[in-house]
């Protein structure tokens, strides 16, 4: 049997979303999560990760890029997205307050009074101070 690889560009918005769904479970396998993907988005959660010692269940939201959203305030909700070829996993609202920090001018545009705000590459400074929430390799 040959296979063939994919090219991403080529997917479909749900075939990218299952796609970025599988790559981000193999990464949280290497922290002792196991990934459970969700038909629909319950409590904003894409899919659920919980740890192998039973001590954590992660509700995820998985998105193509960086996002602040007003619904996913005060949830509990994880966002997963890619920055470049790295995936991060941070608490909404930590990422709502490294936003703050580092770009206060962003909850003053229309998008944000929209209710939503994303970044196709976020500022250097917000990737730094995200770096510790990189789900680098092993």
């Amino acid at each position: 049997m040959k296979l063939d690889r994919i090219n991403y560009d080529e997917l479909n918005s749900k075939q990218k979303e299952i796609y970025n769904f599988h790559k981000v479970a193999s990464k949280l396998a290497d922290y002792g999560f196991n990934c459970i993907k969700l038909s629909d988005d319950w409590q904003g959660a894409d899919f659920l990760a919980y740890h192998k010692d039973g001590d954590q269940t992660l509700k995820v939201q998985l998105k193509g890029r960086m996002l602040v959203d007003r619904k996913y305030i005060g949830k509990n909700l994880h966002m997963c997205f890619r920055i470049g070829d790295i995936w991060h996993l941070i608490l909404h609202d930590e990422l709502m307050r490294i936003v703050e920090e580092a770009s206060p001018e962003t909850f003053e545009t229309l998008s944000w009074e929209r209710g939503t705000y994303s970044w196709p590459r976020p500022p250097k400074k917000i990737c730094e101070m995200l770096s510790r929430f990189a789900l680098n390799s092993k």
